[in-house]
């Protein structure tokens, strides 16, 4: 039999004397849960999941004694259903009670599993947020989920923790290492950097200065030899301000941007910095900033950036050509 126990609030006027009935079962309360409840209960102690068929067809989860539009007792015929589901409706849960199944926001959701034509209402984890979040975009109706299953179960609905929506992305962390021998001109090319000049090659046909050097001229097709040592001066042409971070560059956002070396005749791809990103223009006069020579090796890296210089900006007219 349930005991009744009384909690009384101290006042000073008794006639205002607030009273809590609490209603206890101290030793549990127990009921049969007969044997198609209880099928559903068995299975969902072995981690499945089970219906019930109705006489027109349809599988009730969770399943029922009989059919809730006809009233007519079910087939008997258990179908496994699931176990990944579909949201069908759902509430946000930003500040969670006590009683709740997560101490931080999370949905309840009516989730319909697969083979099934009825829905189970349940707890839906889409992660960690904090109290008073708003519900996150991938909280849609229609979206997949699964059932997460406790270790230990029992034979309750509480042997489904929760669900969890099913992983649709994945982020793994990505490299690849390679050396890469760049040829005669390149060569020749990083030769000039380890020494601290920048070496291009004119074409014979329209005499252009190509940087780096490529052994040939892409516009005209015909093999290069004649060298050219050029500033390390030049001009920003186009440029882009990207937020996704990079090591060799020296903040976020940072530039990156085409240079026309002055007496190139072809831009090259370099960083731009020493500048705010937002200050960074087309027609920009900047300079090699080059690291300290006992750092030099034969690569590229010996220039961390330019930057821009004292310079008046070159007009657009100019520069037109090289965008």
């Amino acid at each position: 039999m349930p005991s009744e126990t009384t909690q009384s609030s101290e006042t000073t006027r008794p006639s205002e004397t607030a009273v809590n009935h609490v209603v206890e079962f101290p030793g549990g309360y127990t009921r049969s849960v007969g044997p198609v409840i209880g099928r559903f209960l068995s299975e969902l102690r072995d981690g499945r999941m089970v219906g019930v068929r109705t006489a027109a067809g349809r599988v009730l989860v969770p399943p029922s004694e009989y059919d809730p539009e006809t009233g007519e007792d079910v087939t008997g015929e258990f179908v496994e259903v699931g176990p990944a589901g579909t949201v069908t409706t759902w509430s946000w849960v930003p500040n969670p009670a006590k009683e709740h199944p997560f101490d931080r926001p999370f949905a309840w959701a009516l989730i319909r599993p697969d083979g099934a034509d009825t829905a189970l209402l349940h707890a839906l984890d889409l992660g960690v947020f904090e109290a008073g979040a708003k519900p996150p975009k991938t909280l849609k109706t229609g979206m997949r989920v699964r059932p997460k299953y406790r270790a230990e179960r029992t034979g309750t609905i509480g042997d489904i923790e929760c669900f969890l929506p099913e992983v649709t992305m994945i982020n793994p962390r990505a490299s690849l290492e390679f050396r890469l021998k760049g040829g005669q001109a390149l060569g020749r090319f990083l030769d000039g950097i380890a020494e601290g000049r920048i070496i291009g090659q004119r074409c014979p046909v329209c005499e252009k200065v190509i940087v780096p050097m490529k052994g040939f001229c892409t516009r005209d097709g015909v093999p290069t030899t004649e060298e050219v040592e050029l500033s390390d001066t030049g001009t920003v042409t186009t440029f882009a301000v990207n937020n996704i971070p990079d090591p060799r560059a020296p903040e976020v956002p940072f530039v990156s941007g085409y240079v026309l070396l002055d007496g190139a005749g072809l831009t090259m791809l370099t960083l731009i910095a020493g500048v705010p990103a937002d200050q960074v223009r087309m027609g920009m006069r900047v300079k090699a900033a080059w690291r300290p020579r006992e750092e030099w090796d034969r690569s590229m890296a010996n220039i961390k950036w330019f930057e821009p210089i004292d310079e008046p900006d070159v007009p657009f007219e100019e520069i037109k050509d090289f965008m």
